[in-house]
């Protein structure tokens, strides 16, 4: 009976850290991927409590009366990835809901605007094809289901298994459908913001202001790789391809990891820039904080809605 109290005892001394949880209050993670949309949420979190897990902080408290916990998922995918199966392995999780700012691919919209897509594709998940004498020939083939190849770029999905799914090839991840619904009720009655204030932008002065008020929408599809994008032909690619309406670095691997999980994950993402059809340069960095405020505004009122 020592022998087996001495050995469990060393078994717990010598988990894992990614075994100990730090919180068991059932709460919805709300990430972000970078500082401009941390900072866009942080002042809303009542009660905070810091947590440090590999460098990175996770503040739990609330927002709007509910439980949550706020991180950063860090920039692209493997970050992304990453972080967002230990904030599962850590704490105790009931949804993800994701604000961010993103480049704008659907001609229809705009900077500033707020689009919570229906499902999510991974654009780089493909196959580099050779360059034969009847064309381009990706090594397995090609797949019959997949979007149109880019050149020698050609979509091979992503395979996903998870305890209730058998390992499928998946193009594009859905939304949880009932976290959707309550998205699009929301949307509805909000208004965004138009204007940077003076303080937020590069030599400060009268504020900037967008030519027309932003609007949010639900639907459509977004898509993500570790790419900054900013290339016109390849956005047309995506907008004809992929159907897509925005694109960035980190939800793709963010509802991976949720699905594989079983972990409902909805993603808010506000245009910065539009991803090399800016006129003239890319705007992401005169309006990243606008694009942060807009999606944390409509997050805020998501995550009032959601039930206890």
């Amino acid at each position: 009976m020592i022998r087996f109290v001495l050995f469990a005892a060393l078994v717990l001394l010598a988990a894992p850290a990614w075994a100990q949880k730090l919180d068991d209050t059932p709460r919805t993670v709300v990430m972000t991927a970078f500082y401009p949309e941390w900072h866009s949420l942080v002042p809303t979190i009542k009660d905070p409590k810091e947590h440090t897990i590999n460098g990175s902080k996770f503040l739990t408290g609330t927002l709007e009366g509910k439980p949550v916990i706020l991180m950063q998922s860090g920039v692209s995918v493997v970050n992304a990835a990453m972080n967002t199966q230990l904030v599962l392995d850590r704490f105790t999780v009931k949804r993800i809901v994701f604000s961010g700012i993103a480049g704008g691919v659907d001609p229809a919209l705009s900077i500033g605007d707020v689009v919570v897509p229906e499902n999510w594709g991974q654009y780089l998940e493909a196959s580099f094809a050779r360059k034969t004498k009847k064309g381009w020939m990706p090594p397995d083939g090609g797949h019959p289901e997949s979007p149109a190849n880019w050149n020698f770029i050609f979509p091979r999905g992503t395979l996903i298994t998870s305890k209730d799914v058998v390992m499928k090839r998946v193009y594009r991840i859905p939304v949880d459908a009932d976290l959707l619904a309550l998205a699009k009720k929301v949307v509805a009655g909000i208004t965004l913001e138009r204007c940077v204030p003076p303080s937020d932008k590069m030599n400060a002065g009268s504020a900037l202001c967008l030519p027309r008020m932003p609007k949010a929408q639900v639907g459509g599809t977004g898509v993500t790789a570790g790419i900054y994008a900013d290339n016109a032909a390849f956005r047309i690619y995506l907008q004809r391809a992929w159907k897509a309406r925005v694109l960035d670095m980190e939800s793709g691997p963010v509802m991976q990891v949720a699905m594989s999980n079983s972990v409902p994950a909805i993603v808010f993402r506000s245009l910065s820039d539009l991803a090399g059809g800016d006129p003239h340069k890319n705007m992401e960095y005169v309006f990243e904080h606008l694009a942060s405020a807009n999606s944390a505004h409509v997050v805020r009122a998501f995550v009032a809605a959601l039930p206890d």
